[in-house]
């Protein structure tokens, strides 16, 4: 089991929650990556609210962010550009980046730059 943020309604903050959920398991052409800082944007919360759902429409239980940094925890068949422990940047379509661990389509990330450091969270998770 993993943690990650959800929520089963549009509203405010007070929608979301943190929830054990399974583990995700990497199919062909995806990177399971280990969270160390997902950000939040102005329409992310749109979407949470609803005020999006004719473009992004939702169902629920529901994940929230995009994008993310952290660590490639395991890799899927034919994925040759990461190993196991590379620091990646990169997004999510699935809108679950604000989670322990999230699946990423291998074309959504890339390398982190070495004059980047990652802000690891010590608290994480809650």
């Amino acid at each position: 089991m993993t943690k990650a943020v959800r929520y089963d309604e549009f509203g405010g903050i007070e929608v979301l929650r943190v929830d054990e959920v399974d583990r995700p398991v990497p199919e062909s052409g995806q990177v399971l990556v280990r969270v160390k800082a997902a950000g939040v944007n102005p329409g992310e919360a749109a979407i949470r609210t609803g005020a999006m759902a004719d473009i992004f429409p939702s169902t629920f239980p529901s994940g929230q962010g995009s994008d993310l940094a952290g660590v490639v925890a395991e890799v899927g068949a034919g994925v040759d550009r990461f190993v196991v422990g590379d620091e990646v940047i990169g997004f999510s379509e699935r809108r679950a980046a604000q989670a322990e661990l999230v699946l990423v389509d291998v074309d959504n990330l890339t390398p982190k730059p070495d004059s980047i450091s990652l802000r690891y969270l010590p608290n994480w998770p809650p």
